[in-house]
């Protein structure tokens, strides 16, 4: 049976007898003792001058203590991503006053002071008095606004369909409450539905599991920590939990499936945004299509575009961002993002802000970012076209230096999670014969295999004339046995590699005919630094080359495309 909902308004207003509303650090909190801390700091938070209070809690519970008594304050709550220097920073420069873990921050809510009142009135619904932080289309962090109404009513919804599933199971998370899908599933559900929450956010499936025991307990995850279980997970344990809930991204089948052939458990994947909230959900093994959630639906524009009409808006109508395609009324797929936002491990990233980090480096002057695929995960990448003095520093300390530098600059933004991982330094952004950036060029580079290629460190590229500072690593798999104790790169390796940029560069189509003039004058060793010319003669199909170091040339010749 579903529990009858506690109003988010009605939280902190009378205590229900011998119910544990929380656990933090090992302590069972009970509800009296919980509204005690809310009025507690509601005393303290009403000395505070600003009307706009940013929060930032690694642990749920004192993040729920302070967002209830800045609520029944009458003052606004923003909720930042993270508590980052530069997000402290453009938060200070809306007005608003920091509580909480930020850097240099005091701790705001002091114990010792006691409540200068002892009730508490409702808080009101419908009064615009939540912030959350979403990254924007054009770069810059986009402020969404949100009434408590929004969330009752998709917390109605989700108790309907859930509920009685999850009964008085206990919540545990490895998602973090500062972003809309951990607030809801982690802290706001669990109150209205007089559920126990676990403060701590586990850092890892393994921790969570262990700390769960035999409690009764359905986790709240994420795709990136649930695509990574594997032969070494104690299965029988999440055999044991009473749901398993997935958003942020979405879950490739093969983990769903994975999951369920170990455990039973269908995974409960929900899909929505900071500005929409929930909007529809999905358990792939039974259906790969999402069903959309009761009461919400999906109309195309004369553009093709998807418009939401949701009870969890306050807006009629509001534009997704996201490719969407209709099977019936209630259920759709997903084809895709639609502008610049991306998601890395669930972390929600616009590339356009990435970029704009990146060129106020005095060492870039312009930058472009894309995510890659790694075996089973992506990862964010740079190109970078260098200043002068970018390609000095480049010159003299290496392209890892140049990336460590830059990740250390970004740190400050980002979280690391979503840092480049990657990165090409080019003299140009290179583009297609449409003027469109050359995005399957530049993937080839960088996701060159490291076993079998070079290093590329810098790339020049002019009309059909190619220039690449390479480095040619000891781990190469052809320096094996290439000769024992004297390793030497063979001059096969070489030629596969003219051949191999020749096309990747200047798409050659023509097969391959013969080598002419080919000459070996050096030998390379392990960890030497190379620099790799390529020229492509359209008209007579040949391709020439040579490897050299700044004082000699290791080979030359030229290879011949064409028809016999």
């Amino acid at each position: 049976m579903c529990a009858e909902l506690t109003p988010l308004s009605h939280i902190a207003i009378r205590p229900l007898a011998n119910h544990f509303i929380a656990v933090h650090n090992g302590k069972g909190i009970v509800h009296s003792d919980f509204i005690s801390d809310i009025r507690t700091a509601t005393a303290y938070f009403s000395s505070l001058y600003s009307k706009d209070i940013a929060i930032y809690y690694q642990d749920a519970y004192p993040f729920t203590v302070a967002l209830y008594a800045i609520l029944h304050n009458g003052k606004n709550v923003w909720i930042a991503g993270n508590n980052k220097t530069a997000t402290a920073n453009k938060l200070k420069k809306q007005g608003c006053s920091l509580v909480g873990e930020w850097p240099d921050n005091k701790p705001a809510i002091k114990p010792s002071i006691q409540p200068s009142s002892p009730l508490l009135s409702p808080l009101n619904l419908d009064q615009v008095q939540l912030i959350i932080f979403t990254s924007g289309s054009q770069g810059e962090p986009k402020a969404i606004k949100k009434t408590l109404r929004q969330f009752q009513n998709e917390i109605e919804f989700l108790e309907q369909q859930w509920g009685q599933r999850l009964a008085q199971a206990q919540v545990f998370s490895t998602v973090s409450h500062q972003h809309i899908y951990g607030l809801i599933f982690r802290i706001l559900w669990p109150l209205a539905a007089k559920r126990c929450f676990h403060s701590s956010l586990f850092v890892s499936p393994e921790a969570l599991l262990k700390a769960a025991g035999t409690t009764k307990v359905y986790w709240v995850a994420s795709p990136a920590q649930l695509k990574r279980l594997d032969e070494q997970t104690a299965w029988q344990d999440i055999t044991n939990l009473r749901a398993i809930f997935s958003s942020g991204g979405t879950l490739p089948e093969d983990a769903a499936w994975q999951i369920y052939e170990k455990t039973q458990h269908k995974i409960i994947e929900v899909y929505g945004s900071s500005e929409t909230g929930g909007i529809a959900w999905r358990q792939s093994v039974d259906d790969s299509l999402w069903t959309l959630f009761a009461g919400l639906t999906l109309i195309a524009d004369v553009e093709g575009n998807m418009q939401l009409a949701s009870p969890f808006l306050q807006v009629p109508t509001l534009k997704l961002d996201d490719k969407i395609e209709l099977y019936g009324k209630e259920q759709f797929s997903l084809l895709g993002r639609s502008d610049r936002i991306v998601k890395v491990e669930e972390k929600r990233l616009s590339l356009d802000e990435l970029e704009q980090c990146l060129n106020q480096s005095e060492w870039i002057e312009h930058s472009y970012t894309l995510l890659l695929k790694q075996k089973n995960r992506e990862i964010t990448s740079a190109v970078l076209v260098l200043t002068e003095k970018g390609k000095c520093f480049l010159d003299q300390h290496g392209k890892a230096e140049l990336l460590k530098q830059l990740r250390q600059q970004l740190m400050s933004t980002f979280e690391t999670l979503v840092l480049p991982k990657k990165c090409l330094c080019i003299q140009q952004i290179p583009l297609t014969v449409q003027d469109k950036i050359d995005k399957t060029l530049l993937t080839a580079l960088l996701t060159l295999d490291a076993t079998r290629f070079p290093l590329i460190q810098y790339c020049e590229m002019q009309n059909n004339q190619v220039v690449l500072q390479c480095k040619v690593p000891a781990s190469l798999l052809y320096f094996k046995g290439h000769f024992p104790e004297h390793p030497i790169l063979p001059g096969i390796t070489q030629l596969a590699w003219v051949e191999h940029f020749g096309k990747l560069f200047f798409n050659i189509k023509q097969p391959f005919l013969r080598m002419e003039v080919i000459k070996f004058k050096k030998i390379i060793r392990p960890n030497s630094f190379i620099q790799m010319e390529l020229n492509w003669k359209t008209e007579s199909g040949k391709l020439y080359f040579s490897l050299r170091s700044s004082k000699d040339l290791f080979s030359s010749g030229r290879m011949v495309f064409g028809t016999h």
